[in-house]
């Protein structure tokens, strides 16, 4: 599905957006600045150099255009009649000291917020986009992966080692897939290869991806503000394929050693699958027999009504958590229920907390030792502080989101416009997709309209303060 872009044209209307976000931006729950003993230790920190020499593996990242906090880089390679993967992850346990100031400001922040103007990150800029970044042609203390897959793609063995590496090159999504689809790129095209099987067992373990349209505020180079909307590309299924496959392996570890963190999602009820499946009908595709994972893969990006499908399927999705446990393996199912295994995040610890702790703790059961006294003491801390800061980034988002539209819809004030259903919210009230300017909105809809059907609505209202928007229909 084709990426969509809508700016906010008006000088008027820039200077009042600016002026919003900055004000939102500064009336988060949550520090921005980072205090001067943080930003000195983490100028003084260094990580031990690892004992592994891996700098002739000639490692890649794959990010987002522009991106500086590189976690992941990745090595490919065919063995025999299967593969070798090696997944190297930035060693920040190396360069953050347990209770040292940095590590406060990590805890209280989360994650890293990405803002349209730039990002809160979760640790200095110093570390998280220099030092502990596997940026290319720098060499970087690394925790790297190492998985033997046989021919179907699926693991037979790994390992985890620190190891001293040097990224060769910073690769891009778009460019990175009109590469891998030219055939000229022989890494690229084991990514394809690798990340297509991974797929394929992710089916047979009865997981899922939802992969719904990217929503994102973007502040242009000439002063404008955009939203972007834009379907997932192949390659970036694939990269996270690895991911998730490194994360699946963590789990293991952790349960294993009977200490560690998951993430967690528990399965659809009855009830869930059966209003999900009402949906399908009533959208004129219906989910009629096999896993709810394989007709989600089934869909055609290209059909008009995949929206809507994949937003009704997101009700699936629901319940994701962490779990903690130390010496006793908590009661109940540990899997994830989209991937269809234990599952742990272990390979983002730049931007986000908690795979610091599960890389300290894998690290340490991999080489034979107990996990650190400072992670297995601040575990049971480690759910609360994750959800403080998803509830912080979503709000974020979802009001930074609500302002630009706004301000995109302010021009049209009095008009009508054309919008498709994607999803009905009680008998007279829908979630709308516009798609000039792309925006999404809550409307007042006719009794009985269906999911996926178009409507006209006039726009009364758009407040740019708030990001309110009233429609009549």
């Amino acid at each position: 599905m084709p990426q969509r872009r809508s700016h906010v044209s008006s000088s008027a209307a820039q200077s009042q957006l600016a002026e919003v976000l900055a004000a939102l931006r500064e009336g988060i729950e949550a520090p921005v600045e980072f205090p001067p003993e943080a930003i000195a230790e983490a100028q003084a920190a260094s990580a031990a150099t690892p004992g592994l020499d891996l700098r002739d593996v000639p490692f890649v990242t794959l990010d987002p255009l522009g991106s500086k906090d590189l976690d992941q880089a990745f090595h490919l390679a065919r063995a025999g009649s299967g593969y070798r993967v090696r997944y190297a992850i930035a060693d920040v346990p190396g360069f953050v000291t347990p209770e040292g100031a940095v590590d406060a400001q990590a805890r209280l922040r989360g994650q890293t917020l990405y803002l349209a103007d730039g990002s809160i990150p979760l640790h200095p800029r110093v570390l998280s986009e220099d030092r502990a970044s596997l940026l290319p042609d720098a060499e970087r203390p690394a925790l790297v992966w190492t998985f033997s897959l046989d021919a179907e793609g699926s693991r037979t063995d790994f390992r985890l080692e620190r190891a001293l590496i040097r990224s060769r090159a910073q690769l891009e999504y778009v460019s990175a897939q009109a590469s891998a689809d030219r055939g000229e790129d022989e890494h690229l095209a084991l990514l394809r290869e690798i990340g297509e099987l991974r797929r394929a067992r992710e089916a047979e373990r009865g997981g899922a991806s939802l992969n719904l349209p990217d929503e994102e505020v973007v502040l242009r180079a000439d002063g404008h503000y955009d939203i972007e909307r834009r379907h997932p590309l192949q390659i970036e299924d694939w990269n996270a394929q690895l991911s998730l496959m490194t994360g699946m392996a963590a789990a293991e570890l952790m349960i294993d050693a009977k200490v560690g963190v998951l993430r967690t999602m528990p399965q659809p009820d009855d009830a869930a699958f059966e209003r999900f499946r009402r949906q399908t009908q009533a959208l004129g595709r219906p989910w009629i027999s096999g896993r709810y994972g394989e007709y989600l893969r089934a869909l055609d990006k290209a059909d008009p009504l995949t929206l809507p499908v994949l937003e009704a399927a997101a009700s699936l999705f629901r319940g994701a958590g962490y779990v903690t446990f130390d010496g006793e393996l908590p009661a109940g199912d540990l899997s994830q229920a989209a991937i269809g295994a234990p599952y742990a995040h272990a390979t983002a610890p730049l931007r986000r907390l908690v795979d610091r702790w599960s890389l300290a703790i894998c690290l340490a059961v991999s080489e034979g030792r107990p996990a650190p006294e400072w992670a297995r003491e601040s575990l049971a801390e480690l759910p609360g502080l994750m959800q403080q800061s998803a509830q912080r980034a979503s709000t974020l988002g979802a009001e930074t989101i609500n302002r630009v539209e706004a301000a995109l819809l302010q021009p049209l004030i009095g008009q009508t416009i054309e919008a498709t259903v994607i999803e009905l919210r009680g008998e007279d009230r829908a979630a709308v997709q516009i798609a000039h300017p792309a925006v999404t909105a809550t409307a007042p809809v006719p009794a009985g309209t269906a999911p996926g059907s178009s409507v006209r609505l006039r726009l009364v209202a758009a407040d740019v303060t708030d990001g309110a928007v009233e429609f009549a229909a």
